[in-house]
C-alpha cells in the first residue's frame, strides 16, 4: 500500500493546551470553514503547508516521549484535520504501535466512512461546539449546528472520551443561557467529561493584516477574566 502524505501547517513539540498532559501537536493545513473568530487564516489553503509521511511525524513525536508522562501524547489539530482523515488515521495507527496516546482537535463538521475509520484509532476528541444556536453557526461558521451534533452522537455511540470546547466571544455567546445550552448538550452524551470555555483573543490580527484580509471580529473586545470565571461557575461539574 502506498504511504499516505499529509499537508502540515506547523508543529508544536510540547503543547500543554491541546489535550491531557504534554502533547506533540500537529496542525494540519486546510480548512473548509470560515469561522469569523478564526485564529489561523494561514491554515485555510488546502494546497499550502509542508508534506509529511506519517512515519516522519511519529519519529519526531517519539523524541518527546519522555515528557508525555501518563496522560500526554500526540494531538492533531488544524486547520481542519478531517479534510485529511485518511492521513491522520495512518498517523494515529502508527502512534498506537508506539503506545502513544492520540487526540483529535476538530470542528466535527464532517462524518463519513473515512472519518469513522480515523475515529477507531482516536483515544480522545476535542470537539468545538462553536455556538449553541443554528443561526449563529450559519452566520459565523459556514455550516449547521447539526453537523457537530451528529459527530458528537457518533462519538457517544463509540464511547470515545470527549472534551467540548467553545471560544467565548463578547456580545455573541458570552451569556449564561448559551453555557447552559452547552451543558445540556454535554448531559445528553455520556462520552463528554469536560467543557473548556476559551476566551476570544485578537493576537491573530497581525496574520490577517499580513494576508491583506479583514478580521471579521476585529471590532469585538476580548472578554474579561471574571466573565469567563462566572461562566465556568455555571458548569462546575464539567470544568
Amino acid at each position: 500500500m502506498k504511504d499516505s502524505v499529509g499537508r502540515v501547517h506547523s508543529i508544536q513539540s510540547m503543547g500543554t493546551l491541546d489535550g491531557p498532559g504534554v502533547r506533540f501537536v500537529v496542525f494540519m493545513q486546510g480548512c473548509h470553514l470560515r469561522c469569523k473568530c478564526c485564529h489561523n487564516p494561514d491554515t485555510w489553503d488546502v494546497c499550502g503547508g509542508t508534506e509529511y509521511l506519517p512515519a516522519e511525524l511519529v519519529a519526531k513525536a517519539c523524541r518527546y516521549r519522555e515528557y508525555f508522562g501518563a496522560e500526554g501524547g500526540i494531538t492533531v489539530s488544524g486547520g481542519e484535520p478531517l479534510l485529511q482523515a485518511g492521513f491522520v488515521h495512518d498517523l494515529f495507527r502508527l502512534c498506537h504501535r508506539e503506545n502513544i496516546h492520540t487526540c483529535l482537535d476538530t470542528s466535527g463538521s464532517i462524518l463519513n466512512d473515512t472519518v469513522r475509520h480515523l475515529l477507531a484509532e482516536t483515544d480522545r476528541v476535542l470537539l468545538d461546539i462553536k455556538y449553541t444556536e443554528d443561526g449563529l453557526y450559519h452566520d459565523h461558521v459556514g455550516c449547521s449546528l447539526s453537523a457537530p451534533l451528529e459527530f458528537l452522537a457518533y462519538l457517544d455511540e463509540q464511547k470515545i472520551p470527549t472534551t467540548l470546547r467553545q471560544v467565548i466571544i463578547p456580545g455573541i455567546n458570552d451569556g449564561k443561557e448559551n453555557v447552559l445550552k452547552l451543558k445540556e448538550i454535554a448531559e445528553k452524551h455520556s462520552c463528554v467529561a469536560q467543557i473548556e470555555l476559551l476566551p476570544f483573543r485578537k493576537i491573530c490580527q497581525t496574520k490577517y493584516d499580513a494576508m491583506g484580509l479583514p478580521f471579521p471580529f476585529g471590532h469585538i473586545p476580548e472578554p474579561k477574566r471574571d466573565v469567563i470565571e462566572a461562566l465556568q461557575n455555571v458548569i462546575p461539574d464539567y470544568v
